[in-house]
């Protein structure tokens, strides 16, 4: 690989494969869209808005020990994702194919969210088996995420992969979305006038067992292994190279070494991972915890979180599609830098916001006992701030994949979407370290927005340098 491949001027080759002149079939292009839409209400129900805070309030008890340790748990799962991505993604580029990967740790994703139905309060001996669960389903989760993202420069022209981006980031929004509501009837069947016999939620589920909140787990498994079926069954995946395991194994190790020996081949690209692995940090951490902030300070229950994550997920699906059209117009790394800010804007406001003042100031009357829903300031300004985060979190998440496209060398797409995966996870146990430490020393849930502004911050200084490649 001569230096010349990471030139910004050259022409933005962007598979192991001559460029893609015309796209993929509609149905091929849909059913890898539907990955995210099979994959995302993990991330929405589990680990953001219902699940997190369920395990931190309820299982553990103590908010503020609760999230101290979902940090910790985070953070490991982290680690193991940094330290293995860019090896799979380079061992998966030697052997060619990437669905018997995807399968194998989708595999692992259902099994890990099936766990979680032991999450059950006063049962602390089953707290083990449930922190279990949330590993093998992280790890999972990324490595999925990884091997999908390295079908997408083969499915589409590199002019309009941004768009393809996109659809499919709103297409997870959209099943994350679906997911909630079905939580919000599931649990609170009142919302919508049925009225299941005291003591009970749909399916004959118990309250005073929250039952309702572990189903969660197991449903997130039932959904996820039927929506990801159309992207087995009809989106292509690459030749395999006909090599033994054994020798495809090692010629991955042997790459990516190769690769870290001459990384000055690829300084536009690693000023750009660089970036990527700060601003990402930040924004996983507000994401994870953001309903956990909610539950503690308001007091927020299943009912509330849920309504949240529908109102943020509603917001977040028309930004998610348009951004995808404004990166293929402005570019990749301009959508990201706007939705730094935005993100940026979102949590600060959060951060100002307290059990009796808000915009750091102005004080506020605590949501009282009893009170209707979302009715205290607090709580209504909570919700303008997290409409920004609804506004640039996809638009983040979907431009960083296109970016790493376009940015690639011939022939190495899955590994350096290993390497995105690791620049992604490489310090995000960091932010949820960080914020498990000082959450437990100042005894105080407000500090997570501080160490989340300061990632996004550097960040986007960094990514200031990144130069972006002509599109075709």
């Amino acid at each position: 690989m001569s230096i010349a491949d990471d030139r910004v001027s050259a022409a933005p080759q962007i598979s192991g494969e001559p460029p893609v002149q015309q796209p993929a079939s509609w149905r091929a292009r849909l059913s890898w869209a539907m990955f995210d839409w099979a994959n995302q209400p993990y991330f929405t129900v589990i680990t953001t808005f219902i699940f997190a805070p369920y395990f931190t309030s309820k299982v553990i008890g103590n908010p503020v020990d609760g999230q101290s340790l979902w940090g910790f748990t985070q953070a490991f799962s982290a680690v193991i994702v940094a330290l293995g991505a860019p090896f799979l993604g380079a061992i998966a580029d030697a052997g060619g194919q990437r669905k018997p990967w995807l399968f194998a740790f989708q595999f692992q994703l259902a099994f890990g969210c099936a766990l979680l139905w032991l999450a059950q309060p006063g049962q602390p001996q089953l707290i083990p088996l449930v922190i279990l669960g949330l590993v093998l389903a992280n790890i999972a989760a990324e490595y999925s995420i990884m091997f999908n993202n390295a079908l997408l420069p083969s499915l589409e022209t590199p002019r309009h992969v941004g768009r393809l981006s996109g659809l499919g980031w709103g297409m997870g929004y959209v099943g994350g979305l679906i997911a909630l509501f079905g939580v919000l009837i599931v649990s609170q069947p009142e919302l919508i006038g049925m009225m299941p016999p005291p003591g009970e939620a749909l399916l004959g589920l118990k309250r005073d067992a929250f039952e309702a909140e572990r189903i969660i787990g197991p449903a997130a498994a039932i959904w996820l292994s039927i929506f990801v079926m159309p992207m087995f069954l009809f989106t292509p995946d690459r030749p395999g190279s006909g090599k033994p395991f054994r020798t495809v194994v090692r010629d991955g190790i042997r790459r990516v070494i190769d690769t870290i020996r001459h990384m000055r081949r690829y300084k536009n690209l690693l000023r750009f991972l660089l970036s990527y692995m700060v601003y990402y940090d930040g924004l996983v951490a507000v994401i994870g915890f953001g309903g956990i902030y909610a539950a503690g300070v308001f007091g927020w229950g299943t009912t509330e979180l849920g309504l949240f994550g529908i109102a943020l997920n509603v917001i977040a699906i028309p930004a998610v599609i348009f951004g995808g059209w404004l990166e293929d117009r402005w570019g990749s790394k301009r959508a990201v830098q706007l939705a730094i800010c935005l993100v940026g804007v979102g949590t600060l406001g959060i951060m100002s916001i307290g059990h009796s003042s808000v915009l750091f100031v102005i004080e506020a009357a605590p949501k009282l006992a009893g009170a209707g829903l979302f009715s205290s300031a607090g709580e209504q300004v909570f919700f303008l701030c997290a409409a920004f985060l609804g506004l640039g979190m996809g638009t983040m998440q979907a431009a960083s994949r296109t970016l790493v496209a376009r940015l690639s060398p011939p022939d190495m797409v899955g590994e350096f979407f290993g390497i995105f995966a690791l620049s992604g996870r490489a310090t995000t146990f960091l932010a949820p370290l960080l914020i498990g430490i000082t959450t437990a020393v100042f005894a105080t849930q407000r500090i997570a927005p501080v160490v989340i502004l300061v990632f996004l911050a550097l960040g986007f200084a960094l990514l200031w340098k990144v130069q972006e490649p002509a599109r075709q």
